[in-house]
């Protein structure tokens, strides 16, 4: 089974990019997605999260109170702490559900996440994939498709980091300031080039 890291910032076209490998047969694991279910299911990183960030954080049916915990992690600047406490979860998970992927035949596994490399390539990846896009197409899609503020949008991506910077740890580097056509044509090369090589 090929292992692929799929990232790239807000706004850049990840989620149009996996979606075309879903279509062509890949099975994409939502990185965002996935670690919100973790904390929603995983009763140990339940305990963990209430432990650090207060019994606020889940409400009285023991569901995740985002908007308390948005509010610790971002504004009160203890996205680290958090991440300290997800992260592992969330990798050893993805693992498990890699091996499971790959007894059902599964043959392109990709993990779409937007700190895939921030701490440099992960292990157990055979390639890696950045989606890049300028700044002003970014906002533009991020501000139409979550009907934000372009403040909040800019903002979100001044945390985030600079792809242009971590391209040597790319496979494929897909540039994406034209159109839907476009991106899907560079996901369905790059599917095959993948595919092709093993």
């Amino acid at each position: 089974m090929i292992k692929v890291g799929i990232t790239g910032g807000i706004g850049s076209g990840k989620t149009t990019f996996c979606k075309e490998w879903e279509d062509l047969g890949a099975f994409v694991l939502y990185a965002d997605d996935f670690a919100k279910q973790l904390m929603n299911e995983d009763e140990k990183l339940k305990k963990n999260i209430r432990s650090v960030f207060g019994d606020e954080s889940y409400d009285d049916r023991g569901r995740l109170n985002r908007e308390f915990l948005a509010e610790e992690a971002f504004q009160k600047g203890r996205v680290e702490q958090l991440n300290e406490l997800v992260h592992p979860v969330l990798w050893e998970k993805t693992k498990e559900l890699a091996a499971q992927k790959e007894k059902e035949g599964v043959e392109v596994f990709a993990k779409e996440a937007a700190i895939l490399l921030n701490n440099g390539r992960p292990e157990g990846i055979d390639f890696v994939v950045i989606i890049l896009a300028d700044e002003l197409h970014r906002i533009d899609r991020t501000v139409k498709r979550d009907s934000s503020s372009e403040k909040l949008i800019t903002e979100r991506i001044a945390k985030q980091p600079d792809f242009n910077k971590l391209v040597h740890l790319a496979d494929f580097v897909v540039t994406n300031n034209g159109s839907l056509k476009d991106l899907k044509n560079k996901a369905a090369e790059i599917f095959k080039q993948i595919n092709e090589g093993n």
